[in-house]
């Protein structure tokens, strides 16, 4: 269920504007796409009209993006604009890598556009390579999410915990203090400092346990 804000219909209405102008299509087109029909299409075009939920989805669809789009900031846009004009290169390299971005939402072009290399822009080599590294972050949260509706959700659940401890300095209730070897000046972080560390590796413990 889509969640509707402060002046929905209005925004809803600047947002599917600014999706036709920008794929090129007309109202008509839309309404064969979508299945809907021009009345109802005008009204929501105008502001009056607060479509339903499947009625949105048949929108999205329709234009090839996420349900949300429909609902973006208009304040946002003005960022995202500032972000395609400092990264140039990213276009030319979806258009020539069409294959990897199959699949992405406009999220994750939002995410690969803000991106920046060490020195400034990014490379026609650095964008593939975020590009690569985004997939292959999505590909593994993916497989948690598969793996947590598994009888191996526990063991997972563990094994997370682990290695999130390993990588930050959690007080006593769990909570974050700090990434590892960035302790703030906050109380007990120098006793944390000066506390013997293992030689032996815990992972290895857990992989131990786990393996048979």
């Amino acid at each position: 269920m889509i969640a509707l804000h402060a002046a929905p219909q209005l925004e809803l209405a600047e947002n599917l504007r600014r999706l036709l102008a920008r794929q090129g299509m007309s109202i008509v087109e839309l309404a064969d796409l979508s299945g809907l029909d021009l009345r109802t299409l005008r009204g929501i075009l105008a502001g009056r009209k607060r479509p339903h939920s499947r009625t949105l989805h048949r929108l999205a669809n329709a234009l090839s993006v996420s349900a949300d789009e429909l609902f973006q900031d208009p304040s946002l846009l003005v960022h995202r604009s500032f972000d395609r004009q400092t990264n140039p290169v990213v276009a030319d390299i979806l258009r020539e890598h069409a294959d990897l971005v199959r699949g992405w939402g406009e999220s994750d072009f939002d995410e690969l556009y803000s991106r920046f290399g060490t020195g400034g822009a990014l490379t026609a080599e650095g964008t593939v390579e975020t590009i690569r590294s985004m997939n292959h972050v999505r590909r593994v949260q993916n497989q948690v999410a598969v793996l947590l509706e598994t009888a191996e959700a526990e063991l997972l659940s563990q094994f997370v915990e682990m290695l999130y401890r390993r990588v930050v300095v959690v007080d006593e209730q769990g909570e974050l203090l700090a990434p590892a070897g960035k302790l703030p000046d906050l109380p007990g972080a120098a006793e944390i400092r000066e506390k013997p560390q293992r030689v032996d590796d815990p992972t290895l413990d857990f992989y131990s346990e786990h393996s048979h």
